[in-house]
């Protein structure tokens, strides 16, 4: 069974260079190794020295790299699907609207991972914000398509001429519904797999700064009301102790200070912590040196925690919902209740939970943040 590992951080902190570290010593401990690139900023091709281009390529013995081009395979694999998703869903936001384009490379990963050729997948992903608009928007498709997909391709072909005053939509062709259909699908299946705790995990990597350290215990936090499993931290660009200069000591300071923060914080999940190197780290041998130096671990490449994030539970009356969500302060967030769904929307990020079935004749009656868990009783 291979290995799936999900690197990412707040841009500038060093992701790349450590998420292709851990592919370079994957590749010499012989395990067969594909690190790929969602970033549209891509600099694998940099780090390797190497001009990448679609399709993965040897760079050592049992290491090869691809960097997706999410235009490339929008125009390959769903050319039909960009306009007729945002007529579909006419409140989408810029945000999420420009995610369509950069979704369409994780399907590809999927499809990599049932090929079975590689014992480790490295994903060396976009910036965290972008990362959390990737991981959430499976779910904000899916809650559409739930919505449009029941009543059926005929009845849609049917209704497209009077869809605008039938549903205030602008229903799709059936070319574009195709396409629709067909991404759905893959997303639905690459879930489950990016949720499957045995195969895949997300590592963050992060530097002892301020406002890095606050975006990591958000990303954190947003990564588990998703219900993804972070497993690693890792922190970035620490000024070594034998480095004797003047100019560095107040920077050691600051920085001593915040790693303190990071390992109080995050207690109990494994942390590695990767030094300044006084020079760019580039090449096989640049990168060698990072897992040299910090990356000795032997169970590295393992699933080093698991959490149980979220579980309903049966109470003497009703049922207990109960999410794993750090960090979070109970003045923002709000909770809702559909027929269906539960709905908590934190920020700008929203989660629809499904309520099973036996659960829909209850309703919401309170809820509360205990020990860093979201506690919703249903009666």
């Amino acid at each position: 069974m291979s290995r799936i590992i999900i690197f990412t951080g707040k841009g500038g902190v060093g992701k790349t260079s450590i998420a292709a570290a851990h592919a370079v010593k994957a590749a010499k401990d012989g395990l067969k190794t594909l690190i790929v690139s969602t970033d549209m900023a891509h600099n694998l091709s940099d780090l390797f020295m190497k001009e990448l281009n679609e399709e993965p390529q040897e760079v050592i013995e049992n290491l090869d790299v691809l960097e997706i081009d999410p235009n490339y395979e929008m125009k390959l694999n769903y050319k039909n699907i960009s306009v007729a998703f945002k007529e579909l869903i006419p409140n989408l936001s810029n945000e999420d609207s420009n995610t369509l384009e950069d979704i369409v490379v994780f399907p590809g990963i999927e499809d990599l991972y049932e090929k079975n050729i590689y014992d480790l997948i490295i994903v060396d992903c976009a910036p965290t914000g972008e990362t959390l608009s990737l991981l959430k928007f499976p779910e904000l498709l899916s809650w559409y398509m739930e919505k449009i997909f029941p009543i059926g391709k005929v009845a849609l072909k049917v209704l497209r001429p009077i869809g605008k005053k039938a549903f205030k939509v602008d229903l799709p062709d059936k070319k574009a519904l195709n396409d629709i259909e067909r991404l759905y699908i893959n997303l639905a299946q690459l879930q489950k797999l990016l949720k499957n705790q045995e195969i895949c995990s997300i590592r963050i990597v992060t530097i002892p700064e301020k406002m890095v350290v606050e975006e990591t215990k958000r990303n954190y936090m947003y990564l588990n009301l998703y219900n993804f499993n972070v497993d690693g931290i890792y922190i970035n660009r620490i000024i070594p102790s034998e480095v004797n200069n003047n100019f560095f000591d107040t920077w050691k300071q600051i920085q001593k200070k915040y790693i303190e923060e990071l390992d109080e914080v995050f207690w109990g999940i494994p942390t590695y912590k990767i030094k300044w190197y006084n020079s760019d780290v580039n090449g096989v041998e640049g990168l060698e040196k990072i897992a040299n130096d910090s990356l000795e671990d032997k169970k590295v490449f393992d699933v080093l925690k698991t959490t149980e994030n979220d579980t309903f539970k049966k109470l003497e009356q009703g049922y207990l919902l109960d999410l794993y969500i750090p960090f979070i302060d109970k003045s923002h967030f709000d909770l809702y209740q559909s027929d269906t769904e539960v709905i908590i929307k934190i920020g700008n990020f929203k989660r629809n939970i499904p309520i099973p079935d036996v659960i829909r004749k209850y309703s919401v009656d309170s809820a509360k943040l205990e020990n860093e868990r979201l506690k919703i009783i249903f009666r």
